[in-house]
C-alpha cells in the first residue's frame, strides 16, 4: 500500500541527509508508535518525501541489515529534547511509552506504590506496566513547533499539581514532588456500574462491524462480567423486536456526552459518522459546502459524505473518563483530492 499523500496545509519541513528522527507508520500494529532513525536523503521526483533508515528495525530476522523505507514528510518529526525538569508522571496523563524499541502513545491508568505506572494503548487495547524512566509526556510536532510548547507544558502540570494539593504544596516548579501521590487503583471499565435500564453504547469484533457502536440499553445482568442488552437500531430475524444479546462489559460504554459543535468541523478532526444504524468512527478529508463532509474510514478504505447532523467529535472511553485522540496523527491516513 501506498503512503504517498499530500496536505492542505503551507507548511513543509525540511530535513537533511543525516538529521536525526522519529518516524511513525500507519501500518497494522504499528499505529501509534514513533522509532528512531536517521534521514538518508530527499526524493528528486516527490520532494514531500525521505528516504530513512531505522536505528533498531530491521529488515529481516537476521538482524544484520537496517530496515530502510521511503515515508511521507508527516511521518517525520524531530526527537523531542529532553525536559528542562523533572516531570511527575500522575494518573490521566498521555505519555509515550517505550517498549519493543519504540515510543508508543498511550495513557497512564493507574499509579504503582513502587513508582511504576500501568499504561493503557488504545490501538492494542493493551495495559503494560513501566519504570517512570520509560515514559515521556506526549506531544504533537505541528507546524515546526512542539504542541503544547515544553515549557507551557510543564507550567500547566505545576498550576494543576498546585491545585490539587492546596496549601500543602512546596517548591513548586522546582521539580521536587509536591506531595508523594496516592497509589490509584488499577480502574477498568467497571468504574462506570452499568444498571437495569442505564443507556448505552456497545461494539462487537464480528466481522464487517469492528469498531462500530450501537446505541442499546441495558437489560440485566448475565453472568460474570457480562450484561443482556437491548439493541434499539438492530431487530431480530422475523423484525418483530428489536434484538437482544449478551455483551462483555469490556465492550460496553456510556453513551458520549452531546458535544455542540460551533463552528463546524475541521479537515483532520476524528469523528464518528452514524451510517447503518452505527456510529463508525473516521477523518474528516474535505469540508464541502451547505455543512457536509468527506469523512475517510482506514478500515475499509473508503470516503463518504455526510451532513453535520449526522457526525460528532470522536471520543474514546478509557479506564473511566472520556479522551479526545490526537488530530495529527490523522495526516497519516487521508490522501486529499
Amino acid at each position: 500500500m501506498s503512503k504517498s499523500k499530500t496536505s492542505s496545509s503551507s507548511w513543509l519541513p525540511h530535513f537533511n541527509p543525516g538529521d536525526r528522527v522519529e518516524i511513525s507508520s500507519d501500518e497494522p500494529g504499528f499505529r501509534g508508535s514513533w522509532f528512531a532513525g536517521t534521514v538518508i536523503r530527499r526524493e528528486v521526483k516527490n520532494p514531500n518525501r525521505y528516504v530513512v533508515q531505522y536505528d533498531k528495525l530491521y529488515e529481516d530476522e537476521s538482524g544484520e541489515k537496517l530496515l530502510q523505507e521511503t515515508v511521507d514528510w508527516v511521518e517525520l518529526r524531530p526527537p523531542p529534547p529532553p525536559e528542562k525538569k523533572k516531570v511527575q508522571l500522575k494518573f490521566g496523563d498521555e505519555v509515550e511509552a517505550f517498549h519493543s524499541d519504540g515510543w508508543w502513545e498511550g495513557a497512564i491508568t493507574a499509579e504503582h506504590a513502587d513508582g511504576k505506572f500501568a499504561v493503557f494503548f488504545r490501538s492494542s487495547k493493551e495495559q503494560i506496566v513501566f519504570e517512570g524512566k520509560e515514559l515521556r509526556l506526549r506531544r504533537e510536532w505541528v507546524e515546526g513547533k512542539w504542541e503544547p510548547p515544553f515549557e507551557q507544558r510543564q507550567r500547566e502540570k505545576e498550576v494543576n499539581n498546585a491545585k490539587s494539593q492546596g496549601t500543602n504544596s512546596t517548591k513548586v516548579g522546582k521539580g521536587e514532588k509536591l506531595s508523594e501521590p496516592e497509589a490509584k487503583p488499577n480502574l477498568p471499565e467497571e468504574v462506570v456500574k452499568f444498571t437495569q435500564g442505564m443507556q448505552v453504547e456497545v461494539t462487537t469484533d464480528d466481522e464487517g462491524f469492528k469498531g462500530a457502536w450501537f446505541a442499546a440499553t441495558i437489560i440485566e445482568p448475565s453472568g460474570e462480567d457480562q450484561f443482556l442488552i437491548e439493541y434499539k437500531t438492530l431487530t431480530n430475524d422475523d423484525d418483530t423486536e428489536f434484538l437482544r444479546e449478551e455483551i462483555r462489559t469490556c465492550h460496553i460504554r456510556p453513551c458520549p456526552p452531546e458535544t455542540i459543535i460551533v463552528d463546524g468541523f475541521k479537515v483532520m478532526d476524528e469523528v464518528d459518522a452514524y451510517y447503518n444504524e452505527c456510529w463508525w468512527v473516521g477523518v474528516i478529508a474535505k469540508v464541502l459546502i451547505n455543512c457536509k463532509y468527506m469523512v475517510y474510514f482506514k478500515d475499509t478504505d473508503e470516503k463518504i459524505t455526510f451532513k453535520q447532523a449526522d457526525l460528532r467529535p470522536h471520543q474514546d472511553w478509557l479506564y473511566g473518563k472520556w479522551v479526545v485522540p490526537s488530530k495529527v496523527r490523522n495526516f497519516v491516513l487521508l490522501t486529499y483530492y
